[in-house]
């Protein structure tokens, strides 16, 4: 039988004990899952009522924020007397006023205790009555200069104009955040209390609060706070709600909690309180972007009676543990055990070792598999031998290669510079010299444009295989490039220089005789010091040759250490 069919069979078995054990007795843990279900729905509700009343504000508060920074509001607000000024701002505001849904606006200057409001009658005089600090009707305004919140939104009723609505109250402020006065508009409270107030699902109330904890929406009126700031009504604060202090303590440190956290919207405060002698949660949450909370009061035995899941819970978990310790102790000894000891051995092999431990082998897949993967390893171990020899190999040869001209067989330009920076630092070291050669074919343009470009290659091969005879085992004879080579020689003094420098050229000369086609060399040379540099070696080395090519060609130059007194052997 397969590991498959085992386990599928083992673990139908045990979920059917599972179940039936579970159907016996469920009633013992609902209380906690009931609570944190209930607390998910509260938090996900208090963010989607938030967020409808916010967007339906959102765009009115940003054009009264707008118009209240405008720069001919702030200078009527300086000079609210100035009639121009006047004129000028109130036109502004009548083009505001067509922008919002209310139709409507209010400003309220500082400077004058002036009253303007319009509410969409062109004809109508916008001044309507001075501000007075002693009269309670009055007090929203003085209250909101006191407090100086940038924004703030309150349901409060107007006597003079007898309207109430939800009123938008943005600071008016100059650029050295002098307050100047209030301005801004109104949403009729019936559109929001139809749109926000009632959710219209059992168990679930929400209402909004104000910074100062004043109810302002709720789907009862007689909780609405129609006095705004001043907090007059009975029941009008959030903590009229609730009988027990302990209630009205947590719900008000909710709040606190959140204006603690400014900045973070969409935090959500929960707890479990008592209203009208039933046990519900209180979730809250703050709108920082309108200076309200929002607060949500969810029925815990209304929305999930705890009868629902008693009988389901208790048992279902003990039966579960059961069954989850029976499964473990099973898949532990035939398949987590060998795929460990697998996993083990495939760390090791990536990492490189090829030495693998004792592995378990189940008579399943598992087992099969690690007997795969232990013959694997084994043939994998003699390929990367294999490959690592070869790779070394080739590595050696590409790195000869690249340092050998394929025309000549001398080292190229790259091979020489790797000499010459060993032997400078070898002279740097050992506080001694070393030679080198700079050899030019004389006239070799001139042989390849007479004989062609395939006997100038046989003249660079053969000059190559004259200059190795011409030097020492161990020095280092090299095409530098084109017509030109180069001899290190090392160890060397300014004797050993001059003579195979000359042997060389001679070399060149006779030989090339033989051939029938005469070919002679120009050579510099210089006997370098412990402090030169390559720069400064092959300057001198070329300075000699050109000098040598100046002396009427076949011929060698020695360039002196000052790089001015040359010896030139013929």
């Amino acid at each position: 039988m397969s590991l498959q069919t085992r386990l599928l069979g083992l673990i139908a078995g045990l979920l059917f004990a599972a179940s039936g054990a579970s159907w016996l007795a469920y009633q013992q843990l609902s209380e906690h899952l009931v609570q944190r279900w209930g607390q998910q729905v509260a938090e996900v509700q208090v963010r989607y009522d938030s967020a409808r009343l916010v967007q339906s504000l959102e765009r009115e508060i940003s054009l009264a924020q707008k118009m209240a920074n405008a720069p001919v509001m702030i200078q009527w607000a300086h000079q609210p007397d100035d009639p121009a000024l006047k004129a000028k701002a109130l036109g502004q505001l009548k083009e505001f006023r067509s922008s919002v849904s209310d139709k409507s606006y209010f400003v309220a200057l500082l400077a004058n205790r002036h009253y303007y409001y319009n509410a969409g009658n062109d004809t109508d005089t916008p001044f309507k009555y001075l501000l007075d600090p002693d009269d309670a009707d009055d007090s929203w305004f003085f209250t909101l200069v006191n407090e100086a919140r940038d924004l703030s939104l309150d349901v409060n009723h107007d006597t003079e104009l007898g309207v109430t609505k939800l009123w938008i109250d943005v600071l008016m402020k100059d650029e050295n955040d002098q307050i100047l006065g209030v301005m801004g508009t109104g949403v009729e409270l019936a559109t929001l209390l139809e749109d926000i107030g009632d959710v219209g699902q059992q168990g679930l109330t929400t209402l909004f609060v104000n910074y100062n904890g004043t109810i302002e929406l709720y789907r009862e009126r007689n909780y609405l706070n129609v006095a705004g700031l001043i907090g007059n009504t009975p029941n009008a604060t959030i903590d009229g709600l609730f009988n027990d202090p302990e209630d009205k303590q947590q719900i008000l440190g909710m709040l606190q909690m959140l204006k603690q956290k400014p900045g973070t919207e969409g935090e959500v405060e929960s707890g479990l309180v008592t209203v009208d002698g039933r046990t519900q949660l209180a979730s809250a949450a703050f709108l920082p972007s309108i200076g309200w909370f929002e607060v949500t009061l969810l029925d815990l035995e209304t929305l999930l009676p705890r009868s629902y899941l008693w009988p389901l819970i208790g048992i279902f978990l003990a039966s579960l543990l059961l069954s989850l310790l029976v499964l473990h102790i099973v898949i532990r000894s035939r398949i987590l055990k060998p795929i460990v000891t697998l996993e083990g051995a495939v760390k090791k092999v990536r990492e490189g070792s090829f030495e693998l431990p004792r592995l378990d082998k189940p008579d399943n897949e598992i087992g099969r598999l690690a007997d795969h993967f232990e013959k694997m390893t084994r043939s994998l171990e003699q390929s990367n031998r294999e490959l690592e020899r070869k790779v070394a190999a080739r590595t050696d040869e590409l790195s000869r290669l690249a340092r050998i001209d394929p025309l000549t067989g001398l080292k190229n330009r790259r091979g020489l510079d790797e000499v010459m920076e060993e032997e400078i630092e070898r002279a740097k070291r050992q506080g001694t010299g070393f030679g080198v050669l700079w050899l030019d074919i004389d006239h070799f343009k001139t042989i390849n444009d007479q004989h062609g470009h395939q006997v100038g290659d046989e003249i660079l091969c053969r000059v190559s295989l004259w200059l190795k005879v011409g030097v020492r085992p161990y020095d280092h004879p090299g095409r530098w490039g084109g017509d030109e080579f180069v001899v290190v020689l090392s160890p060397c003094d300014e004797q050993t220089l001059e003579q195979i420098a000359a042997r060389i050229r001679l070399l060149v000369e006779q030989e090339s005789r033989k051939t029938g086609l005469a070919v002679t060399v120009s050579v510099g040379g210089y006997l370098c010091q412990p402090d030169d540099n390559c720069d400064a070696i092959l300057r001198r080395a070329d300075r000699a040759l050109y000098q040598a090519k100046e002396k009427g060609r076949n011929t060698v130059c020695i360039s002196g250490m000052d790089g001015e007194n040359e010896a030139i052997v013929d």
